[in-house]
């Protein structure tokens, strides 16, 4: 990744945090988005300028139509250009069928699809040869052990489609498109050791959380040039949720 140019959408804590971390330890200059969190953006730029690399963080939101694209434009001018673009921002909103409202089917489908849908158009603009979209699933694309994920594995399905279709519509130009699909991982927003954690690990072949760390190590693979004939493809990184 020396001298690569990377946007993480969603990159203040979790997955984001240790993607961006990731690539700036293999030599990226890297830029985050955050939502709420500004101190966690402002501690992973520092974090990143530790490893020698520029870092750049800004507030944008995806489910906002001007963010979504906007924020990939401003990241190839603050990076100069702009080589991979990892869309992990993404919300989760669980829950009986029946109590799911049309503002919760907005938000999750404005943040989750359309924002994705939005950046990878416009970082597709500013790409060439050697460019990567990487996107951020989840395993609940592939299995669905209980009720309640019918609007998050939606939205999350909707992406391996796009996807694989950006993966031709880009692959001409060598530019490549995937997907990851993460299963339970210890992040604040779903802990290890929280309230639903126990199920989740048992639904797992290896019987435990992942670390951030684990997702990200996949992604920067990716990244990289020993995948440059890896497109339109999924990558389940879940302790062998989905086997």
């Amino acid at each position: 990744m020396n001298g690569k140019t990377v946007l993480v959408t969603g990159g203040s804590r979790g997955i984001g945090a240790a993607t961006a971390l990731a690539m700036a330890e293999a030599g990226a200059d890297v830029a985050i988005t955050y939502t709420a969190q500004e101190a966690a953006a402002g501690e992973v730029v520092r974090k990143i300028e530790a490893f020698g690399r520029r870092g750049f963080a800004v507030k944008a939101d995806a489910a906002d139509v001007g963010d979504a694209a906007g924020v990939v434009d401003w990241a190839a001018d603050a990076l100069d250009r702009l080589d991979v673009l990892v869309n992990n921002a993404g919300v989760g909103v669980l829950g009986p069928l029946a109590e799911l409202t049309l503002a919760d089917v907005d938000r999750v489908l404005a943040v989750n699809v359309r924002g994705v849908f939005l950046a990878s158009q416009a970082a597709a603009g500013h790409m060439g040869e050697g460019g990567r979209i990487i996107t951020i699933g989840s395993c609940v694309t592939q299995r669905v052990p209980g009720p309640g994920a019918t609007l998050y594995a939606m939205s999350k399905s909707a992406l391996t489609g796009l996807t694989k279709a950006l993966a031709r519509e880009v692959g001409g130009r060598g530019i490549t498109a995937n997907i990851v699909h993460p299963g339970p991982v210890d992040t604040d927003m779903n802990p290890a050791d929280g309230p639903h954690a126990d199920p989740q690990a048992a639904a797992t072949a290896l019987g435990r959380f992942g670390r951030p760390q684990e997702v990200a190590d996949t992604v920067v693979f990716l990244a990289g040039n020993g995948a440059a004939y890896v497109t339109g493809s999924e990558f389940s990184v879940d302790g062998g949720f989905a086997a």
